[in-house]
């Protein structure tokens, strides 16, 4: 294999270093997508009627509705609050996969795919 240098144009950059730094770069962030898929996130709604439990796939854990909260006459008024609890807990994986991918990438999103 032949021996990568120094990037012409770009003094002090080796090729074969930043081969390197992105490869660990694309390893620490499958590590970081694994470990945010087994994360859990709960919002509630209503005061406490409705808590929604998500994980990092995007997917409901669970669901909590107190006895309280269910009756015929407010059906829509439940099924609003089992929305706001569940979209409130997907809002919180999100932004958290957001931040800690930002952190691991250092602010260097739209990496188009890249990695």
């Amino acid at each position: 294999m032949a021996k990568m240098g120094k990037l012409p144009g770009m003094p002090g950059l080796n090729m074969g270093n930043l081969m390197k730094q992105a490869q660990k770069m694309q390893q620490d962030m499958a590590a970081l997508q694994e470990e945010l898929k087994q994360r859990e996130y709960t919002a509630s709604a209503g005061g406490g009627a409705v808590t929604a439990v998500v994980n990092g796939e995007n997917r409901l854990v669970s669901l909590t509705i107190s006895p309280e909260a269910i009756t015929p006459d407010d059906a829509e008024l439940l099924a609003d609050m089992v929305m706001v609890a569940v979209n409130e807990a997907l809002r919180q994986a999100a932004e958290t996969a957001e931040k800690e991918m930002s952190k691991l990438t250092g602010g260097l999103g739209g990496l188009g795919g890249l990695f």
